[in-house]
């Protein structure tokens, strides 16, 4: 069985971090995912995709995102139920996050951060690094832009001559 979503979208707003009464770190939050297509007006709509994500990784969103962030993230689907105050069985479907990346160069969270200043709001980003469950950060590599790829046998020792060649 496969049960995989990535999804690229903006927080809604601020992610809301609680804890269970067991200590364990817990963010709810939604991305706004624009449709590949427009509508018979010309717009583009949006799907707004409720999300999940546990532990350390739920408090590094809490702490670096902020609304309109652009968001990566990778998780599973999962559907729930439970009976609310009026009695009613409620079933809600959410993904459940397993890591997020933060998309945006901290140049555009700044100038975002700036305009949200003014509003009363905040935002600051970390471009590149990836939060999950089990690691909190990984630092991207940095390309080698020096290396030379004409070649990417060069300096190989395997020798291959045209006869030993199946075709």
């Amino acid at each position: 069985m496969i049960n995989n979503v990535v999804l690229v979208g903006r927080l809604t707003k601020d992610p809301d971090l609680r804890y269970t009464s067991n200590g364990v770190a817990v963010a709810t939050f939604t991305l706004a995912i624009n449709r590949t297509f427009t509508n018979q007006n010309g717009e583009r709509e949006a799907d707004f995709i409720n999300c999940v994500i546990w532990r350390k990784a739920a408090e590094n969103l809490a702490n670096l995102g902020r609304k309109g962030a652009l968001i990566g993230a990778t998780g599973r689907i999962q559907t729930r139920n439970y009976e609310n105050q009026q009695g009613q069985r409620v079933f809600v479907t959410e993904v459940v996050a397993e890591n997020f990346q933060l998309l945006e160069p901290r140049s555009v969270s700044e100038q975002r951060r700036s305009a949200d200043n003014n509003s009363g709001g905040g935002n600051q980003s970390n471009f590149g690094n990836s939060y999950n469950q089990t690691q909190t950060s990984q630092t991207p590599e940095t390309p080698n832009f020096d290396r030379d790829n004409s070649d990417p046998f060069g300096g190989s020792s395997i020798d291959i001559s045209d006869d030993d060649l199946p075709f």
